[in-house]
């Protein structure tokens, strides 16, 4: 099994961790910024594991360097799938969010979010949206490990 996919799945717990136990407890935008951190992790790790494939299937010669080349190249390298190409955007998504100065909302409460004005849009991410942010990873997850590893994971 390759190492990246193990990684993430790693990576995927402390998450759960964060969203389900974390933010139960403490109920501040720090947490929520932590989370969203490691669903990037989880997204970078993911994008190596398939980067590495196309690498060894000669596809590619070298790895790129910066996490942001790495993506672009990997939605150029599988350009036909679809279902890839949506995981794709939602990690530039993320990557923005990121990125953005950001401002909250009921910090201590059970509504605590996280603002981001965008250039045509406002977002706005709070507990709710982390727990389906976690489950769209996992959705990627097992597609890498069905694309890279040829079967489904078992659980």
């Amino acid at each position: 099994m390759n190492d990246y996919l193990l990684e993430a799945r790693e990576e995927l717990k402390r998450l759960e961790h964060i969203i389900y136990v974390s933010l139960k407890y403490t109920r501040t935008t720090d947490v929520i910024i932590n989370a969203l951190t490691r669903l990037v992790s989880v997204f970078d790790l993911i994008i190596e594991a398939y980067l590495e494939k196309a690498r060894e299937e000669g596809m590619i010669h070298a790895l790129p360097k910066s996490p942001a080349l790495r993506g672009t190249k990997l939605a150029e390298l599988y350009a036909d799938d679809a279902k890839l190409q949506s995981y794709m955007a939602f990690y530039a998504f993320l990557k923005i969010i990121l990125k953005s100065t950001y401002g909250k909302r009921e910090e201590y409460r059970r509504h605590v979010t996280v603002i981001v004005e965008m250039d045509k849009a406002t977002a706005y991410v709070d507990i709710d949206c982390l727990t389906n942010y976690e489950r769209f990873v996992r959705s990627f997850l097992m597609h890498a490990y069905h694309q890279i590893e040829g079967r489904p994971k078992e659980e």
